[in-house]
């Protein structure tokens, strides 16, 4: 039998908060099963939080991580989920990489707008000494 987790040894393993995985289960990601009035996680529990938190945190959304869980359960060969990861993937990289060239040009102006700045400073002081 797996071994049963709380939410606090769940949220202490991840580093997270059980507010946070409280949310996760508002959302539908996560459904624990309980004992009396405790809930308990199973080792596939933890491995969707594990899923959920990486997903999070290269960005994408709740709704398409959801969407990714629930094919998982759909497809036992996970085709349909490995297509769709795949997609998700790709337009995520188009994101980032557009984000990318966005930052590069602000920095750009930015310094450019300092470089300006800084010879207005350097003109003023050489005149008015």
């Amino acid at each position: 039998m797996d071994k049963l987790l709380t939410v606090t040894e769940l949220a202490e393993e991840f580093n997270t908060t059980a507010r946070t995985i409280r949310f996760y289960e508002t959302k539908e990601l996560l459904s624990p099963q309980r004992v009396g009035s405790t809930r308990v996680y199973t080792y596939r529990d933890r491995a969707r939080l594990k899923l959920i938190l990486r997903a999070k945190r290269l960005g994408f959304s709740l709704t398409d991580i959801r969407e990714y869980l629930n094919l998982y359960n759909v497809d036992p060969e996970q085709l349909e989920q490995q297509q769709l990861l795949l997609a998700k993937i790709s337009r995520r990289i188009e994101e980032l990489e557009q984000q990318q060239e966005d930052l590069v040009t602000t920095l750009e102006e930015l310094r450019d707008i300092e470089q300006q700045a800084l010879s207005n400073l350097k003109t003023r002081a050489i005149t008015t000494e």
